[in-house]
């Protein structure tokens, strides 16, 4: 009778485990930066990954493939994570479950060829590392030479982790 208590208690104790919540991604680095020094996605969990997006046109009148056409770079930067945004929403997602980004910018006339991180980081930080969502993705930011159309400053490609429930 007490080794079929003591199963039955454990065949339990195993299903309540089972249902648990699924451990949680782990992200270290310093407070106030505004990226993850690091980024643990537990065993299990589904890896989503998002293509390149290039921002939307924030000008229609500008002149197609043009910098007007998509505004300045915080601008694009904003208007990009919006729209990643609605694309993370279909699938039950968030820009807080982003756990990996990679940014690829070019360079900037007016900035004597440099990429604009000033603006990008201006418009980054309105949707990472805030009260609202307060998670920060491990992420590169890298200048190219170019990109596959004229016009955009960036192109941002991220991998989203969902946990398994």
């Amino acid at each position: 009778m007490t080794k079929a208590l003591l199963l039955t208690a454990c065949f339990f104790l195993t299903a309540t485990a089972a249902l648990a919540a699924p451990p949680p991604v782990v992200r270290t680095g310093a407070p106030t930066a505004p990226i993850a020094a690091t980024v643990e996605v537990p065993g299990g969990s589904d890896l989503i990954y998002l293509s390149g997006m290039l921002p939307p046109v924030a000008d229609p009148s500008a002149p197609p493939g043009t910098p007007a056409a998509y505004g300045d770079t915080t601008t694009q930067t904003v208007n990009l994570f919006k729209h990643m945004q609605d694309v993370l929403k279909e699938k039950g997602l968030t820009l807080g479950d982003v756990v990996m980004m990679r940014i690829y910018m070019v360079g900037d006339p007016a900035k004597d060829g440099h990429m604009d991180f000033a603006g990008m980081m201006a418009g980054y930080k309105q949707f990472f590392g805030t009260p609202e969502q307060p998670n920060k993705p491990a992420r590169s930011t890298v200048q190219v030479a170019g990109l596959a159309a004229p016009g955009p400053a960036m192109e941002i490609e991220v991998t989203v982790a969902r946990p398994h429930r």
